[in-house]
């Protein structure tokens, strides 16, 4: 499958976008890359290769546990040091506008 500049005139219309030609030419030729690789993945034979659910199902049946890091902290706290140069602090949160009326 091979986009044209009039493919990628409607994609930029539909999302609202407004493109320069140097735009347009660059985007037709990164989607189209992408299209190929695409097509280069749809050539290699699945045949025999069952369908995951999900990518941590490593084989029906059998179990695959996730190879998380601890959760243990790596920086010390640093609050205080963090907000010396804040403009306003309140019992250790940073103050800000209020942005919405």
């Amino acid at each position: 499958m091979s986009l044209t500049n009039t493919d990628i005139e409607r994609i930029a219309n539909l999302a609202r976008l407004e493109l320069q030609p140097e735009e347009q030419a660059r985007m037709l030729s990164k989607i189209n890359g992408f299209f190929s690789i695409v097509e280069q993945i749809r050539t290699v034979d699945t045949t025999g290769v069952v369908p995951m659910a999900h990518p941590i199902d490593a084989m029906p049946g059998a179990l695959m546990e996730l190879r998380l890091r601890p959760d243990v902290a790596s920086e010390p706290n640093a609050r205080d040091l963090n907000q010396r140069s804040a403009p306003a602090v309140e019992r250790g949160l940073f103050l800000v506008p209020k942005v919405i009326e």
